[in-house]
């Protein structure tokens, strides 16, 4: 069993690799054969992997496994492999029919990371915790560059988390309020860069019925961002299983808080937590939203997300009225932050907690005859839709 670990394909590019020098040199010692495609674009150089004893490559057509991080380009795709990568296909993307459609065609045994589970369906292996991270520092410097109170550096030009930690020290954060959505990975990330800014973590309460008179945030779960629609009690494994049946609670918070970091994972059926029109309302006060789940509208949990921004340019603006892209930082917009691949602003941390990840969990299945949790990851497989991705067929079909 040869791995591969490819070079990113993907425009924009990414930095980021599954397996970084030192732990791919880990497996080689214990009988793993490894191999790392030649890339001039990860965070991890060539000689990084060749002084670490990992042999380079520019074919990797003799690879039984290819690993890399995002999509890779469809002419790229090599037949009849086992590829593990973030698809983007699962939740029907329109933008990315194409590529599984080129999987299937292929034959291409496709495992997404995105759904590498236990048996109790909890995530395996994920970037969550860094897009957190950078999401809420995007967020912030945004809402900095609009207030024009503080400024903060960029983390894309820092070299790992410590240096960005040193710079929030120095920085006395203005009276503001925060609101924080979700309890996983992401917006535990999130929450972590907001307490080593010092800022201070409030109950709902206490950020709905008070004046900031420091910077505050409040972190909430769904009990509190959304409502049953028909019964009274709010049931959390019941909301998971029927977002149809719910509706959005969040209107409280649209007129407290000035900045709006979305952490949560959402599903297609659930409720957004605001409608366009509430943009209108004078009591709205949100300036800031950094939208990690980074839905697209209009199927989105946040309406204002029409595209995904990018690393280089991560805030655009939004026009209250019109709902149309305009410049960031004008009185009459909401400012959007919505890179799709966050981690990639600390790539280097990212991608040596992924690799953990991957060894410790992901690997050992890879030696297994069958591997329920590969089999429940195996979005495609020898021609046509994997068991557990049955529901893609019409997606598939263009419908």
């Amino acid at each position: 069993m040869k791995v591969g670990i490819i070079k990113e394909t993907k425009i924009p590019g990414d930095s980021r690799c599954p397996l970084i020098p030192e732990q791919a040199a880990f497996l080689i010692k214990r009988g793993w054969e490894i191999v790392a495609q030649r890339s001039e674009k990860r965070s991890f150089t060539n000689s990084e992997f060749e002084k670490a004893g990992v042999p380079l490559v520019d074919d990797i057509d003799d690879c039984d496994i290819l690993i890399g991080v995002k999509e890779v380009k469809l002419e790229a795709l090599i037949e009849n492999k086992t590829y593990f990568f973030f698809s983007h296909t699962i939740k029907e993307q329109e933008y990315n029919r194409e590529l599984l459609r080129e999987i299937i065609r292929k034959r291409i045994r496709l495992i997404d990371y995105e759904v590498l589970t236990n048996d109790k369906g909890q995530r395996l292996i994920a970037f969550g915790k860094f897009a957190g991270m950078v999401g809420a520092h995007n967020g912030l410097m945004a809402y900095g560059k609009r207030t024009g109170l503080f400024d903060l550096p960029r983390m894309k030009d820092m070299k790992n988390y410590n240096e960005a930690r040193a710079v929030y020290h120095k920085i006395q954060f203005p009276k503001m309020k925060i609101i924080l959505t979700g309890n996983g990975r992401v917006a535990n990330g999130a929450a972590e860069v907001l307490n080593d800014m010092g800022i201070t973590k409030v109950t709902s309460d206490e950020f709905l019925k008070s004046h900031a008179n420091e910077a505050v945030y409040c972190q909430i779960g769904p009990k509190e961002y959304v409502r049953p629609k028909n019964k009274l009690d709010f049931e959390l494994q019941h909301f998971y299983d029927n977002p149809a049946e719910y509706e959005s609670a969040f209107q409280p918070f649209l007129s407290k808080a000035d900045v709006f970091i979305n952490g949560i994972y959402w599903d297609n059926e659930a409720p957004s937590f605001f409608k366009p029109s509430d943009l209108l309302d004078p009591g709205f006060s949100i300036k800031t939203i950094a939208d990690v789940t980074c839905d697209i509208a209009p199927v989105s949990s946040i309406p204002t997300t029409i595209r995904p921004s990018t690393i280089a340019e991560p805030v655009y603006g939004v026009d209250k009225i019109t709902m149309k892209e305009c410049s960031a930082y004008q009185d009459n917009s909401i400012d959007m932050m919505a890179v799709d691949n966050l981690p990639n602003e600390l790539p280097r941390d990212a991608s040596e907690a992924f690799g953990a990840q991957f060894i410790e969990h992901i690997l050992p299945e890879l030696k297994k005859v069958k591997s329920d949790i590969l089999v429940r990851a195996t979005v495609a497989v020898d021609g046509k839709l994997g068991p557990y991705f049955q529901y893609l067929e019409n997606y598939l079909k263009g419908n």
